[in-house]
């Protein structure tokens, strides 16, 4: 399956124009400039249509009568002509080169905008080179549709109605003649519009399959040469290419159809009119000048006829990239206000203090020794507002199950009862896939929860703001992103729009991710697209900067430490214990020494909190933390 068959939802059958007339809302704010256009465009068409009125008057006027002067007064009048028309198409094309540029601008701007609010499972779902295509490609083809097909459709459809008017004036039998190709030609033209439509849909969705081919390539460029495969590479590339050659050629082959009917019929119509007007001007039936007014008529309107098919073929591609464009433009966003206003008040769902009896007496007791001192020193900067029980991150009976899961899977989290008391750490543990990364997701609200919720400081976060959600909560992953800007605007991202020198050194210090300073350009040195210009474990440091700079209320840890080094991890420990005592903190943890970090720890398996304690009571009562321990430590060995 390509990318494009992953991404794009079954698409009924359209209509281009009702897919071109979602261009509306777009165009409205400059339409006057674009109607002014199309009317400038019109005089100028018509102007062509004047000289062979021009040459009329010259044949039957000054050249029957052998007028020199004559013939050059009809020169002047054909030059002034050209001027007019030559000066009013380039007066169009000034009226809407800018508009159309900022129509273009906002439609990319829009889509930008929405991606960025677009939900995680979307992002999952599509292929980057589809929605790169759509920003780029796509919008140059509506650009295109704008500024050229959709001005001379009508521009020329009223050229060709003027035209024939004209030569049925002058002689309305010789215009039967011309018009005889009109309804093979009007047929031809549907035909073309609905194969062409499917080809242009085809080959766009190929374009973006093969820029997601290129895209994936230069990122990965270090596994490709890696491991060697640049020639597999290389062929998944020509494959493709091959491919939308053939979707191209079938465009082509399509455009020279209609191109061949468009062109050979009104030939064969043009010479059977020139036929029978000499023959009328021989019988003396027709002046000489009419059939060359005639003539110069029809062969000024060869350029409005032969240029249906590929106006008719920009259309095509422009209503297909205008679908392709509203396709992710449908999505339904992240709504930025709160879902629901409501406050968790009583008891959490399911077994009655399932989130914190699990731990035992031993863990209270623990816990009271070891966080009391935190927890006082958070509620007398006022980060928490309610109580103990019901202050901190609480997950309240929540379940969670990927929205294009089939029905019958089971969901990847079930039953989640568990309680991160205000100014506590929690360290998430449990095997590969049991869920860990996915449930620290629902906490910022990258994915939504299928059932139950999530409070925080006892606020139900589906009723709070998205912005304001995200300002209470930190998170750091395990795969850190870095984006083409400084160190310092990278790490900076994480904290608000006042913060300076002082919260950036601080994040660094934390994060023992020092060795910016020593950069070329220290904290301004440009990191490069992904931050690949560093290693695995400078962009882990530098992605726990940005994540504690902001001093968060609430933090999210998706094993931070995992490609540090055990002398760095020592230090960013340490640093980390003093960040850890003035927030409240989840954190998913593989190895003993990460672990040790939290006050406690939940065992996840299957998709459900097995177990709740300190690392010490987990390690003597559950065999399976026990084992998933021994591993991590014989792995750091």
């Amino acid at each position: 399956m390509t990318t494009s068959d992953a991404a794009a939802p079954d698409r009924p059958d359209r209509s281009t124009v009702r897919s071109l007339l979602r261009l509306w809302p777009y165009v409205r704010p400059v339409r006057a400039r674009l109607f002014c256009a199309a009317f400038v465009a019109i005089v100028a068409s018509c102007l062509s249509l004047v000289f062979p009125l021009i040459l009329k008057w010259m044949v039957d006027g000054p050249v029957a009568g052998h007028d020199p002067a004559g013939v050059w007064l009809g020169a002047l009048y054909l030059l002034l002509l050209g001027i007019a028309e030559a000066g009013l198409f380039g007066l169009r094309r000034w009226l809407v080169a800018r508009p159309l540029a900022g129509v273009e601008a906002g439609m990319r701007a829009d889509l930008y905008r929405h991606l960025q609010r677009l939900p995680v499972a979307f992002h999952d779902r599509w292929a980057s080179g589809q929605l790169l295509s759509r920003a780029t490609t796509d919008l140059m083809l509506v650009r295109m549709f704008l500024a050229f097909p959709l001005t001379f459709l009508l521009v020329n459809g009223v050229t060709i109605l003027v035209g024939i008017c004209i030569m049925l004036a002058q002689q309305w039998t010789l215009g039967l003649v011309i018009l005889a190709p009109a309804v093979p030609v009007v047929i031809v033209c549907w035909l073309f519009e609905r194969r062409y439509s499917e080809v242009a849909r085809r080959a766009q969705d190929q374009v973006g399959d093969l820029t997601t081919v290129v895209e994936e390539s230069v990122l990965g460029i270090r596994i490709i040469k890696g491991f060697g495969r640049h020639r597999s590479q290389a062929r998944a590339f020509r494959e493709l290419s091959r491919t939308l050659r053939g979707t191209e050629l079938a465009k082509a082959r399509l455009l020279a159809s209609i191109w061949a009917v468009i062109v050979t019929l009104p030939e064969f119509a043009v010479g059977a009119a020139l036929v029978l007007g000499t023959v009328q001007v021989a019988d003396g039936r027709l002046s000489a000048g009419t059939l060359v007014a005639f003539l110069s008529t029809a062969l000024a309107l060869r350029w409005p006829v032969d240029s249906i098919g590929f106006l008719l073929a920009m259309s095509q591609e422009a209503g297909t990239a205008t679908e392709r464009y509203f396709e992710v433009m449908r999505a339904t966003p992240e709504s930025d206000g709160p879902v629901a206003a409501s406050v968790a008040t009583g008891p959490a769902p399911g077994p009655a203090g399932a989130g914190d009896t699990t731990a035992g007496p031993a863990a209270a007791a623990r816990t009271a020794g070891g966080a009391t001192e935190r927890r006082a020193g958070t509620r007398e900067s006022g980060a928490v507002a309610a109580g103990d029980g019901e202050g901190g991150l609480r997950f309240h009976g929540v379940a969670f199950r990927y929205p294009d899961a089939p029905a019958d899977a089971p969901p990847v989290l079930a039953h989640i009862d568990l309680h991160v008391r205000p100014g506590e750490s929690m360290a998430l543990v449990g095997a590969t896939g049991t869920g860990k990364t996915t449930l620290t997701a629902l906490v910022p609200r990258l994915h939504e929860v299928t059932s139950g919720r999530i409070t925080l400081d006892g606020r139900d976060i589906t009723g709070m703001p998205r912005e304001e959600l995200r300002e209470l909560v930190a998170v750091a992953f395990e795969e850190p992103t870095l984006f083409s800007a400084t160190v310092g605007e990278n790490v900076l991202m994480g904290a608000p729009e006042t913060a300076g020198r002082a919260e950036l050194d601080r994040a660094l210090s934390v994060a023992q991710a020092d060795f910016a300073h020593a950069l070329p350009r220290g904290t301004g040195t440009q990191v490069g697209e992904q931050g690949l210009s560093l290693s695995g474990g400078q962009r882990q440091r530098l992605a726990l900067a940005r994540a504690v700079v902001g001093r968060p209320r609430f933090l999210v840890l998706d094993d931070p430490l995992s490609a540090l080094d055990v002398h760095t991890e020592a230090a960013v420990e340490a640093a980390l214990r003093r960040v850890l005592a003035e927030t409240t903190a989840l954190i998913v943890a593989h190895r003993p020494s990460t672990v040790l970090l939290a006050d406690r720890v939940a065992l996840i398996s299957g998709g459900r909190i097995t177990a709740v304690g300190t690392h010490h009571e987990l390690l003597r009562t559950h065999a399976e933390y026990a084992h998933l321990m021994s591993g991590a430590e014989e792995d750091g060995r």
